[in-house]
């Protein structure tokens, strides 16, 4: 762990406690694992550390449940103390698998339904808790943050809903427009971003990878990716190039305007390959439509590269435009639900995240600054240097 020079000498806030929601427990689990190794590793250089109180323990997860009774209704309970702790809570909004009944009806849990258990759980720890913080690594109607007409600002209302019940710190990764922070300007809200990830998945499926101007670019698929493929591309010391979506906005399709065409922007892609980046993958298709453009302007391998992966729309496409040579591989996060057909696609590649988020809560929990561990750029370099 990098981050084991300055922790050294800094006191917890509090006792550590995770709470992950349900869909949230294999991620918690990894986290866990690391945080128990973290604080081995930091007792060694430091044993007296040893006598704070909850510093070192087997585990730092407690459980919590959310039962729903008959009509639907539900409540939130945590099953162990977390009084005086600073309480971490996990939740992944994103994750459908996960069902309940009503009337004896099967359904499964919407982004509101976990945001709506995400608060029973605050409710049941506020007050008794030293502090809470919430992990959400898909930030919930992160695509709701600006308003155009008449229309609800609904993910700047959910940060204000949640700073308003006593949350300290909000945490997500990609945020589709950080802006939306703020809403809450006097309260912590931290977005991360898994750029080292990326490249570390990247590598391990393509050991052979060229990183120079003259084999590798980096593509944005549309404006709103522009800072990620600018700050992945000087990093990497090679070029990049952007598509730009023409829509339609005289036609409203699935709560959208339609994409017309996408125009490129950049240098040639001929016999390079090419890495897109983006936030996510919802149905996948303007990013398909991209990776064909590229492998039609004579680019070599296309990588796509997105912090999370929906697949709304299923993935039978994505098989397709694999088998065509369109893609050659797709790299997501864990941070959201992946479900086991996407794990066994010969095209899917996993970016890890758990140790990066035990780093996070490590150093939240010692109440030091987060920079550190947000400016990936050091380790890049050295992972560079070691593949080059």
């Amino acid at each position: 762990m990098a981050n084991l020079d300055y922790l050294e000498h800094s006191i917890p806030v509090a006792p550590l406690k995770i709470c992950a929601l349900k869909g949230c427990e294999a991620l918690a689990g990894t986290i866990d694992q690391y945080l128990v190794q973290f604080r081995r590793d930091l007792l060694l250089r430091n044993p007296d550390k040893a006598d704070i109180y909850g510093y070192s323990q087997k585990s730092f997860l407690i459980g919590s449940e959310c039962p729903r009774f008959g009509s639907g209704e539900a409540k939130g309970r945590i099953l162990e103390s977390v009084r005086g702790v600073d309480l971490f809570i996990l939740v992944d909004v994103c994750n459908y698998s996960i069902t309940y009944k009503v009337c004896g009806l099967e359904n499964h849990m919407s982004p509101d339904d976990h945001y709506q258990d995400l608060k029973r759980i605050i409710a049941a720890a506020i007050g008794k808790a030293h502090r809470i913080n919430v992990i959400m690594p898909f930030l919930y109607e992160g695509r709701q943050h600006k308003r155009t007409n008449r229309e609800s600002l609904d993910c700047a209302q959910a940060l204000q809903e949640l700073a308003g019940m006593g949350v300290s710190n909000i945490l997500t990764f990609d945020a589709h427009d950080p802006r939306v922070m703020n809403a809450i300007p006097l309260h912590g809200f931290d977005n991360f971003f898994p750029t080292y990830q990326f490249l570390k998945a990247l590598l391990k499926c393509v050991p052979d990878l060229k990183i120079d101007n003259n084999h590798l670019m980096i593509i944005s698929p549309d404006e709103g990716a522009m800072s990620r493929a600018v700050y992945f591309s000087n990093i990497l010391g090679v070029d990049m190039g952007m598509f730009y979506k023409r829509r339609d906005y005289s036609t409203i399709v699935n709560g959208k305007n339609p994409i017309v065409a996408h125009e490129f922007l950049g240098d040639s892609v001929e016999g390079k390959n090419v890495v897109i980046i983006d936030d996510m993958i919802s149905s996948g298709e303007s990013m398909l439509e991209v990776a064909k453009q590229l492998k039609a302007r004579g680019a070599r391998d296309v990588f796509v590269c997105t912090t999370f992966g929906l697949f709304t729309d299923g993935l039978s496409k994505f098989d397709e435009y694999y088998e065509k040579g369109y893609i050659a591989r797709v790299i997501t996060t864990d941070l959201s639900y992946r479900t086991p057909e996407l794990l066994s696609r010969p095209w899917y590649e996993p970016a890890v995240m758990g140790k990066y988020l035990a780093s996070i809560i490590d150093t939240l929990n010692h109440d030091v600054s987060v920079d550190k561990v947000r400016d990936t750029t050091y380790k890049l370099n050295k992972l560079l240097a070691s593949h080059r």
